[in-house]
């Protein structure tokens, strides 16, 4: 679903601003709203997400707002009715943690950024 501005602003290259939307929602028990950049803002004007993909939890209830960044080279205009970011809702297990005193070896073991042979 296309997340759609409510308000206008000029948005400069290396600022983010937040833009609300107007909607709130009500996700049922185990459902995450996820907040996902447009890609033609992406890639015909360097406009983005900041924390993309911004994460709705069910038990949220306050209006929808978007961060959006600029790292284009040149300001960009919000104006009101603008679609800004996609909602993309998605069901998701439930996880129960354990702790425990070790963890299973693998071939990988600990071994991250650039660990993996790339």
């Amino acid at each position: 679903m296309d997340l759609v501005s409510i308000e206008s602003s000029r948005l400069y290259p290396g600022e983010f601003k937040l833009f609300k939307t107007g909607i709130a929602i009500e996700l049922p028990p185990y459902y995450m709203g996820r907040i996902a950049p447009r890609s033609g803002l992406a890639y015909k004007h360097g406009i983005t997400v900041l924390n993309a993909d911004g994460v709705i939890d069910p038990g949220y209830r306050g209006e929808i707002g978007v961060i959006l960044i600029n790292h284009g080279i040149t300001p960009y205009r919000v104006k009101k009715g603008d679609r800004i970011a996609q909602l993309i809702v998605e069901e998701y297990e439930p996880v129960e943690w354990n702790i425990v005193d070790g963890l299973g070896d693998t071939v990988r073991g600990g071994g991250g950024f650039g660990h993996t042979g790339k």
